[in-house]
């Protein structure tokens, strides 16, 4: 018995940590690689130690820990101090399928995916690559001594064209199609872009600021305006007043808008691709704020009454210069984390929106025949002691009760309404208070990541890659996934060169 038990061991060494287990549990996941090592002709095909009789891996022993326990109870759990790709790529090393994870670890594991991408949207797409010196573009490239090219956000510069050889085959368009393009789109591109993205950041502020003090009663003297009408042959004359923005804030609104005009061409003569750049929100809303304006100049002249009717429609739609707001997201990474979270954390408004229409539903038909409950005989309605005629206007009531507003404008003013009130009121807290962990939870995640964006340092060590080892992950890697045989993924390791 003991000398079969022996016979039945098996002692694999990962990473200079032993691990010691029988052929048959190994056996009960095959296909993989570890089932491989039950076979007796294992030993041929692995890289095997005849002096201490044990296979050698050179793997990450303390994953191998997690990987040889899933063969023992059947449940593949993924530990908490292993980055995601790590444990991702010794997973496909030892041929295990990733959707075998516990649902308890398979957040664990699959997060490091959504910090990937979300590193990918703040380093602004493909990088520039600077290192050959033939697609170097002196303008493009600061000056160590201007104190700029030494930031960690030197590595956020872009690529205009997504491939180097076609800039070069597309001559000197290529190359200044490039200068152009990150000189107005990547702010971190040069000091050039710097300084361009510093003029659009003031033209922003001056134009926000514009809009609102056209608002202010100051800037809108009334004048009065003279109409002469003709009734029965006979020249009336009509004098009304009305406001009128002073002349100079129009100009300094014209001065923006040609700023963004002459920035929006640019962009768009420049861009690599016409149709992903019309398809971006933000190129959508630099047209429309823009767009206006040359059409209320252009319509201004015009004496007609339908003239006047689409000026005053383009008077009001005025508002729309206030998306301009959403530009700084190019120049502020505080402002992309925002949108990065509203994006994450859809799921959570939803549910947010779901629960409090939920509430305001239930409470507001409690209220209503709450407030019923101590009507006065004479009054039918019960319109005279309470301000809930109805159910639907107790909706805008639970709103506000349950946001912890509380205007005023409408209360309840009987026992049982003041008692639906406070269980309105504590709801409310509770359903609110839900999911807004989990945003808060996203805006940190999205957070971190953006400031370790910022802050990595630039890689300047290029190592020398070498042919694949036994152990490595591309050693017999393209076998993994074959039929499982007698041989499987072992007969192949002997071919792969040393």
């Amino acid at each position: 018995m003991g000398l079969s038990d022996e016979k039945d061991r098996i002692v694999i060494n990962v990473g200079g940590t032993k691990h010691q287990t029988y052929r048959g549990t190994l056996r009960t996941l095959p296909g993989t690689r570890l089932s491989c090592l039950a076979e007796p002709d294992a030993p041929s095909h692995f890289d095997w130690d005849d002096k201490h009789e044990e296979f050698f891996f050179d793997r990450h022993p303390a994953v191998f820990a997690h990987i040889l326990n899933y063969y023992r109870t059947g449940k593949l759990h993924c530990p908490a101090d292993v980055c995601g790709p790590l444990y991702e790529e010794e997973l496909a090393f030892w041929g295990i399928d990733e959707t075998d994870v516990e649902p308890c670890c398979w957040m664990t594991y699959s997060q490091h995916r959504e910090a990937e991408e979300a590193l990918d949207s703040f380093g602004g797409g493909a990088l520039l690559d600077l290192t050959s010196n033939d697609d170097q573009d002196p303008e493009l490239v600061t000056d160590p001594g201007d104190g700029v090219g030494d930031e960690a956000d030197e590595m956020t510069r872009r690529l205009a064209q997504g491939d180097s050889t076609d800039i070069k085959a597309r001559g000197l368009w290529g190359r200044w199609q490039k200068r152009m393009w990150a000189l107005f789109e990547d702010p971190y591109s040069s000091k050039y872009a710097r300084w361009i993205a510093l003029a659009s950041l003031f033209f922003i502020l001056v134009s926000i600021s514009t809009f609102c003090l056209e608002t202010h009663e100051f800037f809108n003297p009334i004048v009065n305006r003279t109409e002469l009408e003709l009734v029965d042959n006979v020249t009336v004359e009509h004098v009304y007043q009305e406001t009128e923005t002073v002349v100079y804030l129009t100009y300094i609104e014209g001065v923006c808008v040609g700023w963004f005009t002459f920035e929006f061409m640019m962009r768009v003569i420049f861009c690599p691709d016409k149709m992903e750049f019309m398809k971006k929100a933000l190129n959508v809303i630099d047209f429309v704020a823009i767009l206006p304006f040359y059409l209320e100049v252009g319509l201004s002249g015009l004496s007609s009454k339908a003239a006047k009717d689409v000026l005053g429609f383009l008077r009001v739609v005025r508002f729309v210069r206030i998306l301009r707001i959403f530009k700084l997201t190019r120049h502020f990474v505080g402002l992309r984390v925002l949108g990065h979270t509203l994006r994450a954390s859809t799921n959570e408004f939803l549910l947010l929106i779901i629960f409090l229409a939920l509430g305001v539903l239930i409470f507001a038909t409690m209220i209503y025949y709450a407030e019923r409950m101590g009507a006065d005989p004479t009054d039918p309605r019960a319109s005279e002691h309470t301000h809930f005629k109805n159910i639907p206007i107790g909706f805008w009531w639970a709103v506000v009760t349950m946001t912890t507003l509380g205007y005023g404008d409408m209360y309840p003013q009987t026992w049982s309404g003041m008692l639906v009130g406070a269980l309105c009121a504590l709801s409310g807290v509770l359903t609110i208070a839900m999911p807004v962990p989990v945003i808060v939870n996203n805006f940190g995640m999205y957070y971190s990541l953006a400031m370790a964006k910022q802050k990595l340092p630039k890689k300047k060590n290029k190592h020398i890659p070498r042919a694949p080892q036994p152990g490595s992950p591309n050693y017999c890697k393209s076998s993994i996934n074959s039929p499982p045989t007698q041989s499987g993924v072992c007969i192949r390791v002997t071919h792969t060169p040393l």
